[in-house]
């Protein structure tokens, strides 16, 4: 496993590889989600390189960016194990060097749910993710289903840039109580921890709803908002039954529809989702 810091290096990697290149990127803090991406990048390329970068860009001024957890020993550890080749941990000057003014912006689809809560997020998101593209020049990219919105945003942005890459979208990997695994999920002690199992049992009770014949999504959200508010340390940021596609909130679910939702337990700000159809 090869370590790497700078995007000449990287570049010049690149060119001595032969066959199919998987990209796994990754905040690091790495866990059973980001190695199921990277397990799948194993099994379908010739080569993976995972990228390690708390990106400044997508976090807002009130947000966690000096606080996000790190540990780089065990994310190379566990790397290694999964037979990584190349580990591409560039520090912010070299991704945003003096006089970085370039954005990649996609509309429509960012305008809503996490870019409501959180401005600028997704402009963050697609520049680093177009810039790791540019600099690895993958075959395919591995993104995680738990991040439904980034990974629409990614496949957007791919496809009005003529990128010439597949996006792969891996299913949300779970701990043993149902709560998405996520980085953040540090922030909770044990009560919070308990406390965030409503966010599954609320997506369940909406893919209940719709297998049960439930199409009003009005109703779906609201049944959903009614089981987490029963929940004395959850706060809701949004609760969605939207496109699958577009994102745009429904009336009725009469197609593929995606039931997502952000809440806040503690000081992590939890999302999930689970596609309807």
């Amino acid at each position: 496993m090869q370590l790497v810091e700078t995007i000449a290096h990287v570049r010049e990697l690149r060119r001595q590889f032969s066959g199919s290149v998987g990209l796994v990127p990754t905040m690091g803090y790495l866990h059973e989600g980001h190695l199921a991406l990277v397990r799948q990048a194993r099994n379908e390329n010739s080569t993976v390189v995972v990228s390690i970068f708390v990106n400044p860009a997508q976090f807002g001024p009130s947000e966690d960016l000096a606080s996000y957890p790190r540990d780089l020993e065990r994310d190379l550890k566990l790397l290694d194990e999964q037979k990584t080749d190349v580990v591409f941990m560039p520090s912010d000057e070299e991704m945003y060097p003096l006089g970085f003014s370039s954005w990649v912006d996609v509309e429509k689809v960012t305008e809503r749910l996490e870019e409501a809560s959180r401005p600028g997020f997704f402009r963050g998101v697609a520049t680093v993710v177009a810039k790791l593209f540019n600099i690895v020049q993958p075959t395919k990219a591995y993104f995680g289903q738990k991040d439904a919105q980034q990974a629409i945003v990614i496949k957007r942005m791919v496809a009005d840039l003529n990128m010439d890459l597949e996006i792969i979208v891996v299913p949300t990997v779970r701990e043993n109580d149902g709560l998405a695994m996520s980085s953040r999920n540090v922030y909770l002690n044990s009560e919070e921890r308990q406390a965030a199992t409503i966010l599954l049992k609320a997506l369940t009770l909406a893919k209940e709803l719709w297998q049960g014949g439930e199409k009003d999504a009005e109703k779906i959200r609201y049944q959903m908002t009614s089981l987490i508010q029963k929940e004395p340390l959850a706060q809701i940021d949004y609760v969605s039954i939207a496109d699958a596609d577009t994102l745009e909130e429904l009336k009725v679910v009469d197609g593929p529809a995606l039931a997502s939702l952000a809440v806040r337990i503690g000081k992590a700000r939890l999302i999930d989702n689970m596609p309807l159809g």
